[in-house]
C-alpha cells in the first residue's frame, strides 16, 4: 500500500511524543529515558527533513543500501543525527553498515559478531551494539533464541569485545506483546544491559510500561510504507 500524501510527520511527530510522554510517567518513569526511534525505511529525505526541522534527531532504517542513498547527505548537514540499522545485516554489508550507522539493533548470529568486530577495528569506529533476541522463536524471524541470549551476549562481549549495550525484540504479531516486552527485560537483567529496544507503532505504549529504553516508531509516523 502506498504511503497517504496527505499523511502530516510533524502532527503525528507531536501525538507519539506525547503518547510516549504520558506513558512513562504513568509507569513511574521520565520520559526522557524513552528514545524514539522514527523509522523512515521506504520514504524519502523531504519527510524526514521535515522531522528533523521538528526537532527529530535519531531514525531507523532497515536497509544499508537504502540508507546510503538518503542519510550521508542528511548526516552531513545536521551531524547530530543518529541513525540506528533495525533490519537484518548481511555479513557482506558490515564494512558500509560500520561506516555510516550509529547504532546496530540487529546482532544476531556468531558469524555476524565476528565480522563486526574485525571491522570496527579495520575502521576505528565502533557502532553501539544491541543483540537481537526472537523471543517468539519464529523461523522466518531473525534473531538468537531466547535459551541462547545469555550465552551469546557474552560471547560478544568478551570474545569478540563488541560494545554491547542492550537487546532488542521484535514480537510475533499475533500474540500479547507484553509477554515478549518481558522476557526480554529479565534478559537484559541478567546481563546488565541497559537498554531495550522494543515496541512499534502499535504496542510502543506497552513496551514503555516494560521498560523500554527506544521505541521504533515508523508507521504512526510516516504513514503506511511505500512498496519496494
Amino acid at each position: 500500500m502506498p504511503d497517504d500524501g496527505n499523511f502530516d510527520p510533524v502532527a503525528n511527530l507531536a501525538t507519539v511524543r506525547a503518547r510516549m510522554s504520558a506513558a512513562a510517567t504513568a509507569a513511574g518513569r521520565h520520559p526522557r529515558d524513552v528514545t524514539l526511534v522514527a523509522v523512515s525505511k521506504t520514504h524519502g529525505a523531504s519527510k524526514i527533513e521535515s522531522l528533523i526541522a521538528a526537532g527529530q534527531r535519531v531514525f531507523g532504517e532497515n536497509r544499508v543500501q537504502e540508507a546510503q542513498g538518503k542519510y550521508p547527505a542528511l548526516k552531513a548537514a545536521h551531524p547530530d543525527l543518529e541513525l540506528h540499522l533495525i533490519g537484518p545485516l548481511q555479513t557482506n554489508k558490515v564494512r558500509d553498515a560500520i561506516a555510516l550507522f550509529d547504532i546496530i539493533e540487529t546482532v544476531d548470529r556468531p558469524k555476524l559478531a565476528a565480522e563486526l568486530a574485525k571491522e570496527m577495528v579495520r575502521q576505528n569506529r565502533r557502532p553501539a551494539c544491541f543483540v537481537q533476541v526472537n523471543t517468539g522463536e519464529e523461523a522466518q524471524k531473525a534473531g538468537v533464541a531466547p535459551r541462547d541470549a545469555d550465552t551469546f551476549i557474552r560471547t560478544c562481549i568478551r570474545e569478540h569485545g563488541l560494545p554491547v549495550v542492550g537487546v532488542m525484540c521484535i514480537p510475533p504479531f499475533d500474540e500479547e506483546p507484553s509477554l515478549h516486552f518481558a522476557l526480554l527485560r529479565k534478559i537484559a537483567e541478567r546481563n546488565a544491559l541497559a537498554k531495550l529496544s522494543m515496541g512499534m507503532s502499535a504496542d510502543y505504549e506497552a513496551a514503555i510500561r516494560f521498560g523500554a529504553t527506544h521505541v521504533r516508531v515508523g508507521t504512526a509516523l510516516f504513514g503506511a510504507r511505500n512498496v519496494r
